[in-house]
């Protein structure tokens, strides 16, 4: 599950590439992107397509926010405390699903129209490397470009408008834009880090096109492992911004 990645380029390049209107404001030269953070995002909207800040982590399933609610709810009653369940269940917070496998599933198909679409700009993502822990059993990232210049590139992603949910506890009830991106099959360079799954990627133009624009039924055909040449195992790790 890649839970990290990088963006460090201009608004011009992510501009230029998607013909996005742009409502970032001003964009780091460098970013590292955590889950649940405001993140860049070129999206689909009624008058157009825009560049603009949302939220990582899309809606988690109601069945996961039920069960983590009802053990929530098991805890409290085993001590002894009154439960009322159903205001429980509306508090209960959600982190978001960062990584969007089974597009076919229920929860999903309701957002995969052009309108809910989004691509996501980085350059280089992260994946936990088991095979390499530290001194004290830190598990180090493994990262992944496209070369060592790490160049601009897409994740394939969707996105919701005022989502109303509890993102965290001190927060409460807020509405908020949310986007997650999806994961496919990993193709051999991450499969040796990562062997569960990678992020799907658009490699140019007419395949951001194709994600941003195209019927569900020629899109989703863009949810496939990157080919092995077209993606590196970086030498380096990258320390957090």
């Amino acid at each position: 599950m890649c839970n990290l990645y990088n963006v460090t380029t201009n608004q011009e390049a992510i501009r230029a590439i998607t013909k996005a209107f742009d409502r970032l404001g001003n964009l780091q030269p460098s970013l590292d992107i955590y889950p649940d953070q405001m993140a860049p995002i070129v999206r689909n909207i009624d008058s157009g397509r825009e560049m603009a800040w949302v939220r990582w982590g899309m809606p988690s399933s109601q069945q996961a926010i039920f069960q983590a609610a009802s053990r929530r709810a098991d805890r409290l009653r085993a001590k002894g405390k009154e439960v009322d369940f159903q205001e429980l269940l509306k508090m209960e917070p959600d982190g978001g699903t960062t990584n969007i496998r089974n597009t076919s599933s229920k929860h999903w198909t309701r957002w995969t129209g052009i309108e809910h679409r989004c691509v996501v700009p980085f350059t280089r993502f992260a994946e936990p490397d088991p095979g390499s822990k530290v001194e004290g059993g830190r598990t180090p990232n493994a990262w992944f470009a496209r070369d060592e210049s790490e160049p601009l590139m897409f994740f394939a992603g969707l996105w919701i408008r005022d989502w109303n949910c509890v993102r965290k506890v001190k927060e409460g009830l807020i509405n908020c834009d949310l986007f997650a991106f999806l994961t496919t099959d990993p193709n051999r360079v991450v499969g040796e880090i990562h062997p569960k799954a990678m992020p799907v990627i658009l490699r140019n133009e007419e395949e951001i096109e194709t994600w941003l624009t195209a019927p569900w039924n020629q899109a989703k055909v863009l949810q496939r492992p990157l080919p092995d040449d077209e993606l590196m195992l970086l030498d380096e790790p990258k320390k957090a911004a």
